[in-house]
Formats: C-alpha cells, sequence, structure tokens
C-alpha cells in the first residue's frame, strides 16, 4: 500500500445531480429556482406553440418531499427532503419537476465510463459520486484532474466537482469547497489552514447527534476538535469513535478504494401521496405491497442474488417506523416466495393507525451460483405449500 503521503485520491461529486439532468431537458429554466420531487403528477405540458408550462410549487398537494433543487432554490432556503408544502410556503412561486430516476440512471452510467477510460481504480458511492485513486499515474495531479472533469461535461454536458487528496477522508471534505465546478487539491500540510476552519459537521462520519454532543462539549470546529484532550473524546464516545475523531480531525485516513463490494441489502419502498389505512385501502395496499415484492424479486434476479431474509418497513403517519424480518427455509429470488414472507411479516405488524410509507427488503444476499444459497434457513418451514 502506498504510504498517506504518496497516494493521490480523488471524489469526484456532480453537481446538483439531478437538478442539473433536469435542466439539460428543460433549459429555459436555466437560472430559475427549482425543486425536483413529489411523484409525476406535475409533468410539464408542451402547448401547441412549442413553448412549456411548468407547475408551480403554490399549486401542489400532496405528501411529497423534495429530492434536490437547483442551487437558487437553495439560496431561497428550500433543500432536499424539505416536505414540499412546506417549501411552498417559502417560495410559492419556485417551479415544480417530477423525478426521473430512468434518466439520473443514464447519466450516472455515462460519466462513470467516461472517468473510467482515464482512471479505471473507481470506488461508486452512490448515483452522483465516486473515489478515484490516481497514486500510479504519472500525469501531474493538476492536468489529470481537469481531463477528468472535462470528459464528465463532453460525455454529460454536466459539471462535477474534484478533489484530489493524500486519502478518502480529505478528499471527500475537498470536493465541497468550491462546489461548484470545482478543483481542489489538498496535502496534508493544508490541513490545518483549510480543514480545522471548517465546522466538524463537515467531516464524513461525523453525523448530526455525534455533531450535537460535540458542540456540548465545546467543540465546533475541525481545529478544537482536533486539539482536543484524547481523553475527554473518550470519555463521551467510547476509544473506537474517539480514536476515530482524533485521526479524522488530524486528517488521518488509511482506508483504500474499494473497486468492488457486496450489496448488504437490497429493497423497495415507496411513499404515498396520501396516508392510507390497511382496512380502507386494503385493495389499494394489496396492489403496492405485490408490486414492490416483485419489483424486488426481479432486481435480485437482475443483479444475479437470492436472499435468505425477506423484511418489510412501515413509517405510520407520525413518522414513527415499524419493521420486521424473517428468515427463509431456502434462499429465493422466487417473488410469489417474497410476497409470501413479506405477508408473513405484515401480520405482526401493527395495522390500527394510517401509514405514509411502505417497503420491501431482502438481506442476508447470495450469489446466484453460490452453493450456499441452498442451505436451510435456522427457522425451519416458512410456510406450507399452496
Amino acid at each position: 500500500m502506498a504510504s498517506t503521503q504518496t497516494r493521490r485520491i480523488a471524489h469526484l461529486d456532480m453537481d446538483a445531480f439531478y437538478a442539473s439532468v433536469e435542466l439539460l431537458k428543460y433549459p429555459e429554466l436555466r437560472g430559475q429556482p427549482v425543486l425536483i420531487g413529489g411523484g409525476s403528477s406535475h409533468q410539464p405540458v408542451t402547448q401547441a406553440d412549442g413553448t412549456r408550462v411548468f407547475s408551480r410549487l403554490k399549486d401542489y398537494v400532496g405528501r411529497g418531499v423534495a429530492t434536490t433543487s437547483t442551487y437558487e432554490a437553495r439560496a431561497l432556503g428550500v433543500s432536499s427532503a424539505m416536505g414540499i408544502m412546506k417549501a411552498a410556503r417559502v417560495a410559492p412561486e419556485m417551479y415544480l419537476l417530477p423525478t426521473d430516476f430512468e434518466s439520473y440512471r443514464y447519466y450516472s452510467t455515462t460519466f462513470k465510463d467516461a472517468v473510467s477510460r482515464i482512471a479505471p481504480t473507481i470506488e461508486n458511492r452512490g448515483i452522483d459520486e465516486i473515489y478515484i485513486d490516481l497514486t500510479d499515474h504519472r500525469e501531474d495531479t493538476l492536468s489529470l484532474a481537469s481531463r477528468l472533469k472535462n470528459a464528465v461535461f463532453e460525455s454529460t454536458g454536466l459539471r462535477c466537482s474534484i478533489c484530489v487528496a493524500p486519502n478518502k477522508l480529505l478528499a471527500k471534505i475537498g470536493s465541497d469547497l468550491e462546489k461548484p465546478d470545482g478543483l481542489t487539491i489538498l496535502s496534508m500540510a493544508d490541513v490545518e489552514t483549510r480543514i480545522w476552519p471548517l465546522s466538524v459537521k463537515k467531516v464524513n462520519g461525523i453525523g448530526p447527534k455525534s455533531a450535537e454532543r460535540l458542540a456540548a462539549l465545546g467543540i465546533a470546529t475541525v481545529g478544537e476538535l482536533a486539539n482536543v484532550d484524547p481523553s475527554l473524546l473518550q470519555d463521551h464516545f467510547g476509544s473506537n469513535y474517539a480514536g476515530w475523531l482524533y485521526n479524522a480531525a488530524r486528517g488521518i485516513d488509511h482506508r483504500e478504494v474499494v473497486t468492488h463490494s457486496e450489496p448488504k441489502v437490497i429493497s423497495r419502498e415507496v411513499t404515498f401521496e396520501h396516508d392510507l389505512h390497511a382496512i380502507t385501502d386494503r385493495e389499494t395496499l394489496t396492489d403496492i405491497f405485490t408490486g414492490l415484492c416483485h419489483r424486488l424479486a426481479a432486481d435480485l434476479k437482475r443483479k444475479g442474488y437470492r436472499c435468505a431474509t425477506v423484511g418489510i418497513k412501515i413509517r405510520y403517519h407520525d413518522f414513527h417506523i415499524s419493521t420486521r424480518d424473517m428468515t427463509l427455509p431456502v434462499a429465493t429470488a422466487d417473488p410469489v416466495v417474497i410476497r409470501k414472507a413479506a405477508g408473513e411479516c405484515l401480520r405482526r405488524i401493527p395495522l390500527e393507525h394510517k401509514f405514509r410509507l411502505l417497503g420491501v427488503r431482502a438481506g442476508a444476499l447470495f450469489k446466484e451460483n453460490d452453493p450456499i444459497h441452498q442451505r436451510q434457513g435456522r427457522q425451519g418451514v416458512l410456510f406450507s405449500e399452496p
């Protein structure tokens, strides 16, 4: 393994990815505040003269949440995961577009293919971000990072931000420093001047709860975290996480770029426009539930997996979540088997109250050609044959 000082790890993050893809389709909305989310009921309407009419937030009715928004929308205080009805109160004239995940997946594949033709050692971190190991490339860092950015733009028409640093931790932080369309190069010598002034929230791995606990100790910036007595961190966070905090604040991270990892779970879920009840909306829910199970089975088959556990998730009207899981006697990708198992889980969940989300998940995954998937589960027979 190359030393921390000699490694060159890039984090490439697409700028406002979903929103940017939508603006490729609807360039007349460039420079405008736009929210993406809320189902498919607000598709743009093309008029006889070829102009398009777009929905506005003030016209939206439902329980949807923002998937993302343009930078102009963010400047008005509208961000991802915000309820669309709440966003409408903030900016009622803002434009509203439905999500188009098929397009997002296409552009995700396209930009990753463009990067891989230059630097193939890639760790996929989601639809819009990747880590790239550039250590073995002879080209100087600035020109190589510029070439990667240009390749992404030429293949997609989309902008990205990239940081090259000695490790993944710093590269992740750095890719956000000069957004949008940023190019940042960090070394260990930059940690004190560029990283320490940042909020601890900027460190990937310090979530909201940890940030609150650190704030209670008077620690708000990365620099303050770097200079705190390690024993204080151990007293409040335990030795393992305290040790990680101590290293992270100093920009220390020895993780490798992982080019392949097996998924731990595959899931499908849907959030309803309006809360539904298991009795009064039984027919609707049955169709949705069966559809989720069949799509989950199709996902498993497409990716070459079988699952040994099946589970469900329900989020009630008050946002409380209930889950149930069960182990199958034999791993499967059969939609009928998955539907029966999920139904068995559903019977173990309280259904007196309305709920807004329903999900089905497959866990304990085995590759299709792995003989281990034939083994019996620990719970014996799950249900009788029809």
